[in-house]
């Protein structure tokens, strides 16, 4: 049978990290993590997440910190925009939405923006997909240019039109995906004008 130890580092690699609310709910005391590094079979990245040693760092590490660290968060405006490939930029910062009346989480690493959505435009497209060393929780493309639109008084006009006629070329949704995510983001009417010009 395995030690508790070895079952730790066996899930450790299965999820792609650890946090001590793993060890809470087996009921283990969260020095075994301490346990754990000091023998080289973790590393801790950040405050309260702890990987395999000898797991490489991906493209998508600080995407899948982030979405450890908050649970009910999904990546989305310019970090899902990056994920789906739509377009020219390239955030510094992991952009997550979290709910309107949810706790903003506060964290030395890795760097967030967070924008507010209502629980409906939180729950619309949103995805979870495994990488090979995590879980990220993202938007849709199609949500995602809708929201892009929702703030564009914040972060941009021409980063939603940039984000619309890029991923419609690249084929990223559908009109009928790019309608309901619209609607549930209520820019139906701020996006007519835009959708109307495309090829």
């Amino acid at each position: 049978m395995p030690t508790k130890l070895q079952s730790l580092e066996k899930l450790a690699h299965a999820q792609g990290a650890l946090r001590p609310v793993d060890l809470r709910r087996r009921h283990l005391p969260s020095s075994y993590l301490s346990r754990l590094v000091r023998a080289g079979r973790l590393v801790r990245h950040s405050r309260g997440i702890y990987a395999p040693a000898e797991q490489e760092i991906g493209e998508h590490h600080d995407w899948e910190i982030a979405c450890l660290r908050v649970r009910k968060g999904v990546l989305c405006l310019l970090t899902a925009l990056a994920y789906h490939g739509i377009g020219t930029q390239c955030p510094h910062q992991v952009w997550m939405a979290i709910d309107g009346k949810a706790w903003r989480p506060r964290f030395d690493h890795p760097p967030m923006r967070f924008a507010r959505f209502s629980p409906p435009a939180l729950r619309h497209g949103a995805t979870t997909v495994r990488t090979a060393t995590g879980t990220l929780r993202v938007f849709s493309p199609a949500k995602t240019v809708a929201d892009c639109f929702k703030y564009r008084r914040k972060y941009g006009l021409d980063v939603a039109i940039e984000a619309l006629v890029e991923g419609w070329r690249a084929r990223k949704f559908t009109m009928a995906e790019l309608g309901a995510a619209a609607r549930v983001c209520r820019v139906s009417r701020v996006m007519r004008p835009y959708l109307e010009m495309l090829p």
